[in-house]
């Protein structure tokens, strides 16, 4: 039973928008019961599809066609030190598909892959209460992410045209890289909270970013979720749970150059199913589906239609 309440509180953690594909960092600390010692390690998986062009929160026309398909699959493995604190590297593998307009006329469609920004988080768990009835528990994570994914494809914002031949593209290099080129600070918390079979569950997280390579500074991004949610079946040894989940993401404008890049600000709101499996006191896994409800943007974007998230660990 106890495995499920972190994990409750993890599996959200992948949570990205369309503003920043890699702001979000998995915590799958939270991810294991009853706190332990010991090895833990698995992946995360994360699907976008980027198909609608908005300018300024409305939408417009998408002649071309251009959409942006992403997956995240981040491979994370830790180990919790005591009861109480882990430690968990995570590194993400990066697959991008996409087509847009180019400056001419003509159609750009590619793909890009590879590893993206390393990161190290520390969890710690500063109150966990439960009985047979009810779980309360309260976590706090602080990391840093690494400067290790490739950043070449933000030299595209030196090449933009101001009035290019045909469409505007609303996917652009700091839309494709692989890494932002920057050290960058990561602080969140969570919570979960169980009365016999029924359970809500939240966590926040917010990146501190610095400026990167060509001068590019992502701006800092927050994320969230929470939900209430209902166990299907509750024994010993295995639990299924169904949630729903309220998510989002707040993130200002970039800088590139010293200058505002216009195209890169945006508020999300998601909904969405979610569904938490438990086994053995081992194995945990979940699979949700997050529907945009609210996007906000500014300038023009292509911006989210739909995200598909996968999660499976395995604590040792």
């Amino acid at each position: 039973m106890r495995l499920l309440t972190f994990f409750l509180l993890g599996v959200a953690g992948l949570k990205t928008a369309s503003g920043c594909e890699m702001c979000a960092t998995y915590d799958a600390t939270r991810s294991y019961g009853e706190p332990a010692r010991g090895l833990f390690a698995g992946v995360a998986e994360q699907f976008t599809h980027f198909g609608t062009v908005q300018e300024d929160g409305a939408k417009v026309a998408n002649p071309s066609g251009q959409y942006l398909d992403s997956s995240i699959s981040q491979i994370f493995a830790g180990y919790s030190l005591n009861d109480r604190l882990s430690l968990q590297l995570n590194l993400p593998v990066i697959y991008r598909s996409f087509k847009r307009p180019d400056e001419l006329g003509g159609i750009d469609k590619g793909t890009v892959s590879g590893i993206g920004d390393a990161s190290l988080i520390a969890s710690y768990l500063p109150f966990y209460k439960a009985s047979g009835d009810y779980t309360l528990s309260w976590n706090l994570l602080a990391g840093v992410k690494f400067p290790t994914g490739s950043s070449d494809r933000i030299q595209e914002e030196f090449n933009e045209i101001a009035q290019p031949v045909g469409p505007l593209s609303g996917i652009h290099g700091h839309d494709l890289t692989l890494g932002t080129g920057s050290y960058d600070g990561i602080i969140g918390t969570g919570f979960y909270g169980r009365w016999k079979r029924a359970f809500a569950s939240g966590n926040l997280q917010y990146s501190i970013r610095s400026t990167g390579d060509f001068d590019y500074r992502y701006a800092n991004d927050l994320t969230w979720s929470a939900g209430p949610g209902l166990f299907l079946i509750m024994k010993e040894q295995t639990t299924v749970a169904l949630q729903f989940v309220v998510s989002g993401e707040h993130k200002g404008m970039d800088k590139f150059q010293g200058e505002t890049a216009e195209d890169t600000g945006i508020t999300t709101v998601f909904v969405g199913p979610q569904i938490n499996v438990t086994l053995a006191n081992h194995l945990s896994a979940q699979v949700g589906l997050d529907l945009p409800v609210l996007i906000e943007n500014t300038a023009l974007q292509t911006v989210v239609d739909y995200r598909i998230r996968a999660a499976l660990g395995w604590r040792f």
